[in-house]
């Protein structure tokens, strides 16, 4: 069972909840319901009636009268032609009720993952994720569409009843009491069977995620050359998914041959008492025999009413976990939803607290000023905090105490979307869509007509970068910009920035080795977008890292000192340190002194 613990935001629903909030996807088509309930409950009445009507046939003929033979199976065949239409109506408004219940959940499963802050995503794998909002959906909509078939029986058994009530009341009874025996074993079945489904829907996860990992990290197993690595390991999640899948067979399959043998005790039961009252003559051997054989058909329908309880247990485990995923309350919390207007770029930190476990605390009591237009650079060595404040900048994740003022209101008061929308965040790893890298540029801003996106795009190195593209703007990025070299991707990232126009640009700047005419093609359109608006940037260049009006030197989540680069420099302290480890390199001053230095054979 390794892997298979819930998740830490799932929850368990009882069934009367989970039927609740299902029937509210329901109820939008009440029309179609009660179609389709009508043609189910005339075509129980027909299937009820047709061996009420064979009999009826005999009894007539057997006294000698064969005029109406053909009129009997006239009546036979126009209802079975009848029960043939009507249940053509019923699956066909079933499987359109189905499908548009489905829309809907996924649509608030999407939503609600969406939804859900960076710190959700920190925490669970995305492939378990996926698998709730597909594979959970489609499985929990196959037992919806077998759960008409029941309702179906679930008519039969009563219709009969009726009948066997008027072939003979007190075997009736008698098959009443036995009835509870099946009902009982059907409940023993239920949490077992709900058990087994939803250790089956986490291993289907537990392969989504595996498969999800094993495509996203394809280029690190093939640098590496561990194709067969992950391989073995998606065999292991595959079969532990196969073992448990079969278990869960297992419960289900033993659940008919379980029913059917009480049932068949209660047919012996019958037998031996009907017998003894036709043998008496309490019941003739006619009535005797439509007991009999209504008693067969009563059974069926009683069995399978059963057994579909246990089964339903299965699309119960499927919505529960659904739910759960819907019902996960957001770390980022809004006190209000005040629109934003247009930001000046305005940034207070006062005393904010920040962890994001109680074993990693980031920030403690932080202070920090921005004023609006400036840019400020983040510099420290790994760990000092210098993401978790673009984060939280950013609302992506909430902080535990203080205040983050942006142009003198609460953070916490804006609504997020229009809030976020003012917001130009490049990440240290740009991202791409699959798609060309205009439509990567519009999704900035998708009202952005194609000239006015080209024209952005040449105001970065007069459009020299274009030229390095086979098909210019119009050039396929492949998924996640897998097409595109990393310069490309952080160009074009940096172009859907300036064609959104933020009023704050946050940067976590890319690590990745580019070359010095991509550099300067970068620091460019850098220069471009922080010229109108607060940015704050983690630097790992030293062309940003000058470039800022402002540099600060973090530690262990405090600031330790600030300034420009010639300030920090002329303080010889730990920006001092920092330049000569990171940053002393990349200066044209040390390029040129190695140069000489190999020239001069050193």
């Amino acid at each position: 069972m390794r892997g298979l613990e819930a998740e830490a935001y799932d929850r368990k629903y009882d069934d009367r909840e989970l039927l609740r909030r299902i029937g509210a996807y329901f109820r939008p088509h009440g029309r179609k319901l009660i179609v389709m309930v009508t043609a189910v409950l005339l075509m129980a009445i027909a299937s009820s009636a047709l061996p009420l009507i064979i009999a009826e046939g005999v009894k007539i003929m057997s006294g000698g009268d064969d005029s109406l033979a053909v009129w009997l199976v006239v009546i036979v065949f126009i209802t079975g032609v009848g029960i043939w239409g009507l249940n053509w109506v019923r699956r066909q408004l079933t499987v359109e009720i189905i499908a548009d219940v489905i829309l809907a959940i996924r649509n608030d499963a999407f939503a609600a993952a969406v939804r859900q802050d960076l710190s959700f995503y920190d925490e669970f794998n995305t492939g378990r994720i996926v698998s709730r909002i597909t594979t959970d959906t489609q499985e929990f909509g196959e037992v919806i569409i077998i759960s008409t078939d029941v309702i179906n029986q679930l008519f039969v058994a009563f219709i009969l009843i009726g009948a066997l009530f008027n072939i003979q009341a007190t075997l009736t009874l008698v098959l009443l009491a036995t009835a509870p025996l099946v009902v009982l074993s059907t409940l023993g079945y239920r949490a077992l069977a709900r058990r087994v489904t939803r250790q089956s829907t986490r291993a289907v996860g537990e392969v989504n995620k595996a498969i999800q990992e094993a495509v996203t990290g394809i280029r690190v197993a093939k640098n590496f050359r561990q194709e067969q690595a992950i391989y073995e390991q998606f065999t292991a999640v595959n079969r532990q998914a196969y073992q448990i899948n079969v278990r869960r067979a297992a419960v289900i399959a033993s659940i008919f041959p379980t029913l059917n043998t009480l049932s068949g005790i209660g047919t012996a039961v019958m037998l031996y008492f009907g017998g003894r009252s036709a043998v008496f003559g309490a019941i003739s051997i006619a009535s005797w025999y439509l007991f009999v054989a209504t008693l067969d058909r009563f059974w069926f329908p009683v069995t399978n009413l059963s057994a579909f309880w246990s089964q339903f247990q299965q699309g119960l485990s499927a919505a529960e976990r659904v739910f759960a995923l819907m019902d996960v309350e957001a770390a980022v919390t809004q006190t209000d939803d005040q629109p934003a207007p247009d930001l000046r770029g305005d940034i207070c930190f006062e005393r904010v607290c920040f962890r994001y476990s109680e074993q990693e605390r980031i920030l403690r009591d932080f202070d920090l000023h921005i004023a609006p237009g400036e840019s400020v650079a983040l510099v420290g060595h790994t760990g000092a905090g210098k993401s978790s404040i673009i984060k939280l900048i950013a609302r992506f994740y909430e902080f535990q105490e203080g205040r983050i003022l942006v142009d003198g209101r609460d953070i916490r008061a804006f609504d997020l979307t229009s809030y976020r929308r003012q917001l130009g965040v490049v990440s240290q790893v740009p991202f791409l869509f699959a798609g060309t890298v205009a439509e990567n540029i519009r999704y900035g801003r998708p009202q952005a007509s194609d000239a006015e996106i080209e024209a952005m795009a040449r105001r970065i190195g007069g459009g020299e970068w274009l030229e390095t593209l086979p098909d210019g703007l119009n050039s396929p990025a492949g998924e996640r910009g897998g097409r595109l070299s990393m310069g490309q991707r952080q160009l074009a990232a940096l172009t859907r920035v300036l064609v959104q126009r933020p009023h704050i640009f946050i940067l976590d700047e890319a690590t990745a080795s580019i070359d010095p005419f991509t550099e300067s093609q970068i620091q460019e359109a850098l220069d471009l977008i922080m010229r109108d608006t607060t940015a704050i940037i983690i630097a790992h260049r030293l062309s940003t890292v000058r470039s800022a009006d402002r540099i600060i030197v973090l530690e262990n989540g405090r600031i330790i000192e600030q300034g420009d680069h010639a300030q920090l420099m002329a303080q010889k302290g730990h920006y001092a340190d920092l330049y000569d480890a990171y940053f002393r390199h990349q200066s044209p001053r040390y390029a040129q002194t190695v140069s000489s230095w190999k020239k001069g054979g050193g």
